[in-house]
């Protein structure tokens, strides 16, 4: 059976940020959220941000028996050898605020020189059929720009504050929710997964 806009896919996240991007440029889908049916999020114990996805869409897809989406994402900072990278959301602890983690990206970044301080954020999405799928949908993409000394926006969410963009000017969290999910490194791989679905057997 070809995939179907009405078939419903569950979304292993339990990132609000996330969770509304995501629904808003997959919109033509009937996607919901592992929270509405309870399913605990998994420890994110993979060493590569698509084994983190797949671990998600794994769970996701065998405790609500239905396909499962996930995204793994971050930030990846060449001066600071690719950290936070696959523990962005964690970068200060544990239990870390969006602003604990972004403050100390700022901490460590206090010495780095301007044209030292390239950046991108990095996006794998998954989706799985089924729990023991073998050959899962994989797109991933990334976004370039590079860090700043101090916040600047107050739209999206994580470390979208310090992330320049050269080509618009301004931080991540200066563009409109609409321009980023055109332009950001999850609307890149989504748009890319899209793509695949049109075609996708469920």
């Amino acid at each position: 059976m070809l995939f179907k806009h009405s078939d419903k896919i569950v979304l292993a996240s339990g990132n609000r940020g996330k969770i509304k991007e995501i629904q808003s440029i997959l919109s033509e889908h009937t996607i919901i959220t592992q929270q509405s049916l309870n399913i605990t999020e998994v420890e994110e114990t993979g060493s590569t941000f698509i084994e983190n996805a797949i671990l998600k869409a794994k769970n996701a897809a065998l405790h609500s028996k239905l396909p499962a989406i996930a995204d793994d994402s971050g930030l990846v900072i060449d001066a600071l050898q690719g950290a936070p990278g696959i523990i962005s959301a964690r970068y200060a602890g544990e239990n870390a605020t969006n602003m604990d983690n972004l403050n100390l990206v700022l901490k460590n970044m206090q010495h780095i020189p301007n044209s030292e301080r390239s950046a991108r954020f990095i996006c794998v999405i998954v989706l799985m059929r089924h729990a023991n799928d073998p050959f899962p949908l994989i797109a991933q993409a990334s976004w370039e720009g590079k860090i700043l000394t101090k916040p600047q926006g107050n739209n999206g969410f994580g470390y979208d504050p310090i992330f320049w963009l050269d080509k618009e000017n301004c931080s991540s969290a200066e563009l409109s929710p609409a321009k980023k999910n055109q332009l950001s490194h999850r609307a890149q791989a989504l748009q890319l997964l899209e793509k695949q679905l049109l075609s996708y057997t469920l």
